[in-house]
């Protein structure tokens, strides 16, 4: 009786030799050891122990002491009764106590440790519940697998205009259906790569309500087990305040960890929250530090960013030629503002040798991408002939690319070829319509060209009122040339009321800057003590300034004073 009550229990926990199958308690199998190391796997003899053992066994033999149960990230309900905590029910594999926290329930719903079960797939015994047979659904590893294939896919129709996300065909959807159910399995199992691919898929929408909240949760997960990419990934939700509340020092830490586990993007952020001090102490060596790490993996933001603190000497010792050396790195994996500030030292001739022809070729490369600076420089050389042939139509269409993005500059230019007929048919109409762009963005050249034009009326109808109102913008600027021109119309009271006194401030503010018109007008209304206190000294003091740049009037003016002061001859205020 003794006999037949084991071999129940043995039948009951279904226990099998893990090389023959052979089940405990029958001919073959009267009783079975288990392997003394793992406790896992059980044997009918010796020879199918050492027969195991060379077939793979000793890849995945684990031993007890060893093993740490995995740490689930499921709803604890789905997947352990609470009879079976509640009463301390034992692992059939392990036969160690079930706890919420390490337990998983397949299929057939019997109960296993989570890391137990793992092992059982990885060793080369039938995969099925050890208790029923039924078979054990797929593992984490290969439900990631199948779900990145069916994910890649889809995407690939996507990105090849076969799909949009937004209408996909049956078939796609059923194979992104299936890829995030499958997802959903891994990650809940545990499986960190799991956790973060369906995290990405939440923060683009893709399968799954578009939600930064559950984005952060499943990034969390992934990084909490120490995936650097995840941690990566939920420093720039925190530094960003997507799905979580802001936090820089959250999003510091981190980066840190992503960063020390060797993760080029987490180096390279390092090396910016360095630089900004955000969330840690500023510390331009530090940034240095964390970017040439990542510079030194071929991260091409990180190599500009190295080349910048060299150039400007921050954290690093200043040196043209390893900012020269860094920008030429990631300029040549193609970063944009690396190729435009490469073509700018070779331009100066800094840190490299002066090359014009090279600077065009840098720059071409940074302007064929959109960079609306290198497309303004690039004009400039074919307006000069600098390291290409002169060309006014190809200046005019490289200016006129950076125009349409909105580099006023370029626009101020655009419109000036329009006002001369140079590269382009002359047109004031075109003219007005480009320098309205550029002015209303501020470009005090602009600003002054549009006030002339409606002073004059040239391509709009005259109006000293508009003309007035755009000197006086590029006067608030400090520009001199503005400055000039609204001090005139208040001296003459077209577009504003007249005033000597006002007149007189801008002519003075013009000249402090080195307008040599202004500073002659002013010696003129110094002389005659208008909207100023009259001092023929202070009116020889600015005639000599402007008469040092070549200002006719001016020095014939000096003349006369000095003549006057010998009885030569009588001022009048003229």
């Amino acid at each position: 009786m003794a006999d037949n009550k084991d071999k129940k229990g043995a039948t009951a926990n279904g226990k099998a030799c893990g090389n023959c199958f052979a089940t405990e308690g029958s001919a073959n199998a009267p009783k079975l050891s288990a392997c003394s190391r793992c406790g896992l796997v059980a044997y009918c003899s010796k020879d199918c122990q050492r027969a195991h053992w060379k077939a793979g066994h000793r890849q995945h033999c684990i031993a007890k002491a060893d093993r740490v149960p995995h740490q689930r990230a499921l709803d604890v309900g789905k997947h352990v009764t609470s009879r079976a905590s509640d009463t301390g029910a034992e692992c059939g594999i392990c036969f160690e106590r079930l706890t919420n926290s390490t337990a998983t329930t397949l299929q057939c719903s019997h109960a296993f440790h989570a890391a137990c079960v793992s092992q059982l797939r990885k060793f080369g015994v039938k995969q099925t519940c050890p208790l029923c047979r039924t078979p054990l659904p797929p593992g984490p590893e290969l439900l990631n697998e199948d779900a990145a294939r069916r994910f890649t896919m889809v995407h690939r129709l996507v990105t090849r205009g076969k799909e949009t996300w937004s209408a996909l065909s049956a078939a796609a959807q059923r194979d992104l259906d299936t890829a995030v159910a499958g997802l959903r399995a891994a990650a809940e199992e545990g499986l960190a790569e799991a956790q973060r691919n369906l995290a990405h898929l939440f923060e683009n929408g893709h399968g799954v309500v578009l939600s930064d909240v559950a984005a952060v949760q499943w990034y969390r997960k992934a990084a909490l087990q120490g995936d650097a990419e995840a941690q990566c990934n939920l420093a720039v939700f925190l530094k960003n305040g997507r799905g979580v509340a802001q936090s820089d020092f959250e999003a510091a830490r981190w980066n840190m960890k992503a960063a020390e586990r060797g993760h080029v993007e987490a180096q390279c952020n390092m090396g910016s929250l360095c630089m900004g001090g955000h969330g840690v102490a500023q510390s331009d060596e530090e940034a240095a530090r964390w970017y040439l790490k990542a510079a030194d993996q071929g991260q091409k933001e990180a190599q500009y960013q190295l080349g910048f603190l060299f150039y400007e000497g921050r954290g690093v010792a200043q040196s043209d030629a390893e900012a020269a050396r860094w920008w030429h790195t990631a300029a040549k994996q193609g970063h944009r503002r690396a190729q435009f500030n490469l073509g700018g030292l070779l331009f100066e001739g800094r840190g490299v040798a002066q090359s014009d022809e090279k600077a065009v070729r840098w720059w071409i490369k940074a302007a064929e991408q959109g960079n609306s600076d290198a497309q303004y420089n690039i004009g400039g050389l074919f307006k000069l002939g600098r390291g290409v042939a002169q060309s006014d139509v190809e200046a005019v269409r490289w200016w006129r690319k950076a125009a349409e993005q909105g580099n006023s500059e370029a626009q101020n230019n655009v419109a000036g070829m329009y006002t001369k007929g140079e590269g382009v048919a002359q047109s004031n109409e075109e003219a007005v319509r480009w320098y309205t762009k550029s002015a209303e963005q501020g470009c005090v050249t602009a600003q002054c060209s549009l006030g002339h034009i409606f002073e004059t009326g040239r391509g709009v109808a005259q109006s000293d009122v508009e003309a007035a109102r755009w000197y006086q913008k590029a006067a608030d600027q400090g520009d001199a040339n503005g400055q000039y021109a609204l001090g005139t119309l208040f001296k003459i009271g077209r577009g504003v009321a007249q005033s000597d006194v006002e007149a007189a401030l801008w002519f003075r503010k013009a000249a402090d800057q080195g307008n040599a018109q202004a500073q002659f007008r002013l010696g003129g209304l110094r002389l005659k003590g208008v909207g100023v206190a009259k001092s023929s000294e202070e009116a020889a003091r600015w005639w000599q300034k402007a008469a040092s740049q070549g200002h006719a009037e001016a020095s014939r003016c000096l003349k006369l004073i000095a003549e006057a002061r010998s009885g030569a001859v009588t001022l009048n205020g003229k």
